[in-house]
């Protein structure tokens, strides 16, 4: 038998036990990836699968690295994601793959500094005027002191996920930044610091769990974060574009720049701190009567190409004393008690962070987007693609093997493909040296889904309602949402693409189901999505009203939701700055900014979206989508096919009489 084949045989049995841990079932398409992602880990090309919901895709990747023995970096799009892998999915496979391998396996979970405790922060006062003030409260007295107690234990992991419920405030007195942080080997506490002990465990694990931040960041800044690793899995690899941008992100407020200011003010006092504070007053008074004539005069915010002049003054001075502030840290040596040390290195943290942000505000360039968001005040930079870095510094070093239910546009993976940084086909030719792995050495796959969406599913795409305005859902709109959720008895997911939309639809439905047994559960902002979801999930005959954040990560099968409706395409809004000025900038390209980065974005979404529906093999429902331009427009037929291929219909009667009947079997059945 070859090796490869040897190989696979031993992925398959291999799979086949992991499966039987977590009390599964074999899966034709989960197979097909295993054995794809076991190819790619011994010839090192890079690798793209779409694998549909239920696939069991976390098995099909996790098991192929292990068997092969390669150390891997999984990066999951948020820290819930991170916490389902190291608390469900791996702890079940772990001891049945020791048996199978005869070797042991390790994983270790890895967040950014911030999400675990400082010790040394924690029992030396702080050092955050912020923090400080806020720990005053009698209020925040009791959580302040049960958070000590809980870092106290012995045993405890310092990460804020296992931590007591505490308020946000208290927590953020009690942990610093990646760049406050003074490194274990200088730190006192540097021998029992959690996140230092975090990733020591994740050095020697062979999987190690993280997140599209930490990664983006690392990334982007071309700076080791994370531990080496023989190969990566982005898992939900949509989004990583998003997260990288989002994550390298800059932002200019009123309040960082005071916060670095008072902690300079405290730790070092002087002329240096002086000025650096009176520069922050100067900003915080500038950038807060930019914001009221924003607000007074809508079309001077939006995407800017330089600062504002009303800001550039204010900035630059902040960024003097900044830098001064920094100079004079750098330059003194004669700090000789730890702790200051460590006050220090979070005076420069903080302050290094204002002035890197300062520099990069006055010198954009043609390379970044910059915006003003007048509800907060705050100065927004981001990279116009991020892209060409990914490829430089992601696809190059390592196999990448990326991973998502929706992966491809209308048929095609190119715009996602692209966006992470492989090389297309339409792409020109670029030159790697030897060892590296070419991003154009990527190979791309469908696995499909075990479900079977025509049977189980009927899309409704109604023609008679009006295309949608800026102003929210039409009255038609709204009209046929609240007879299908009638039919339905509850049990519908409604999904919005603005907020506005999200408060007409309570207003309406609250007045024309108000006779009916339909509790209504309406997103509002700072929401905790999962306690939304919670309830919509205990109470079988609710309707839960929401927007973007619910559009995807939401898994309620069952009885609960028999009807997904969309109120319209999830095209990009205008004044959103990042992908306006992509759009523009392929336009001036000679491309289309809408055919190559507004419609790939919402085909993406409106195929998470729907995919909300259907979660397991028992599911029946409808999805209906109540913009008309999905039947209307030429471009139409790429949104559909990029959806789950459910039964379609426009007539509304079929759809409604199969809500009844959906809903009628439901209550027979007690549910």
């Amino acid at each position: 038998m070859a090796k490869s084949d040897a190989n696979l045989e031993k992925v398959r049995s291999a799979l086949a036990v992991a499966v039987d841990a977590i009390g599964g079932k074999a899966r034709p398409g989960q197979i097909e990836m295993a054995e794809a992602e076991a190819n790619a880990l011994s010839a090192t090309p890079h690798l793209l699968v779409q694998a549909g919901t239920g696939t069991g895709k976390s098995l099909a990747y996790l098991v192929p690295a292990i068997v092969h023995g390669k150390k891997v970096l999984v990066a999951t799009a948020t820290l819930a994601l991170q916490r389902q892998l190291v608390d469900r999915d791996l702890p079940k496979i772990k001891d049945a793959l020791e048996k199978e391998l005869k070797r042991d396996v390790s994983f270790a979970i890895y967040k950014g500094v911030g999400n675990y405790l400082c010790l040394q922060k924690m029992n030396n006062g702080g050092g955050d005027p912020d923090g400080e003030a806020l720990l005053e409260l009698s209020s925040l007295e009791k959580d302040s002191k049960r958070l000590r107690a809980w870092a106290q234990t012995p045993g405890v992991s310092g990460d804020r996920d296992d931590a007591p419920d505490v308020d946000r405030r208290v927590w953020y007195a009690n942990s610093v930044s990646g760049r406050e942080c003074m490194g274990k080997d200088e730190c006192p506490y540097g021998s029992k610091c959690f996140a230092a002990l975090a990733k020591d465990k994740a050095m020697s694990a062979d999987v190690i769990v993280t997140n599209h931040t930490l990664l983006a960041i690392e990334i982007v800044d071309s700076h080791p974060i994370l531990p080496e690793r023989d190969a990566v899995i982005l898992d939900e690899a949509h989004e990583f574009m998003d997260r990288t941008t989002q994550a390298v992100t800059e932002e200019l407020t009123a309040g960082r720049v005071e916060r670095a200011a008072k902690m300079a003010r405290k730790h070092m006092p002087g002329k240096a701190a002086d000025a650096f504070n009176k520069a922050a007053d100067l900003f915080a008074e500038a950038i807060a009567d930019f914001a009221d004539d924003v607000r007074n005069d809508p079309s001077m915010g939006g995407r800017l190409d330089e600062v504002p002049p009303q800001l550039e003054g204010a900035i630059r001075k902040v960024k003097e004393a900044a830098s001064a502030v920094v100079q004079l840290i750098n330059a003194d040596s004669d700090v000789i008690d730890i702790n200051s040390m460590a006050e220090r290195a979070r005076v420069k943290g903080a302050t290094n962070e204002v002035l890197v942000t300062a520099q990069k505000m006055l010198k954009p360039g043609s390379s970044k987007v910059m915006w003003f968001e007048p509800t907060y005040s705050t100065l927004y930079l981001a990279p116009l693609t991020v892209s060409s870095v990914l490829r430089a510094n992601l696809l190059t070093d390592t196999p990448v093997i990326a991973t998502s239910a929706t992966l491809s546009v209308g048929k095609s993976f190119d715009a996602i493909a692209k966006s992470i940084g492989f090389v297309v086909e339409s792409d020109e030719d670029s030159e790697f040296e030897a060892g590296e792995v070419d991003p154009a050495n990527v190979q791309m796959l469908d696995v499909g889904s075990p479900f079977d969406f025509a049977n189980q599913g009927m899309l409704y795409l109604p023609r008679h309602i009006p295309e949608p305005t800026r102003d929210g859902p039409t009255k038609e709109a709204l009209t046929e949402l609240g007879e299908l959720i009638e039919a339905a008895g509850g049990r519908t997911l409604a999904l919005f693409s603005s907020w506005r939309g999200v408060e007409m639809a309570d207003e309406h439905l609250r007045k024309v189901l108000a006779e009916l047994e339909i509790p209504i559960i309406t997103q509002r902002k700072g929401d905790s999505v999962g306690s939304l979801v919670e309830r919509f999930s205990k109470v079988p005959t609710s309707v839960l009203l929401g927007t973007i954040s619910l559009w995807q990560g939401i898994d309620v099968p069952g009885s609960a939701c028999t009807l997904v409706a969309i109120d319209r395409i999830p095209f990009p809004r205008p004044d959103e700055p990042v992908m306006a000025a992509r759009a523009k900038e392929r336009d001036e390209a000679g491309g289309s900014g809408f055919m190559d980065v507004s419609l790939p974005r919402a085909a993406l979404l409106l195929a998470q979206g729907t995919g909300r529906l259907i979660r397991s093999v028992e599911d029946r429902g409808v999805v209906a989508i109540l913009d008309s331009r999905i039947v209307s427009k030429r471009y139409g037929s790429i949104l559909l096919n990029s959806m789950p291929p459910f039964w379609r219909t426009s007539d509304g009667a079929v759809i409604k009489e199969s809500l009844k009947r959906l809903h009628e079997t439901h209550l027979q059945n007690g549910q």
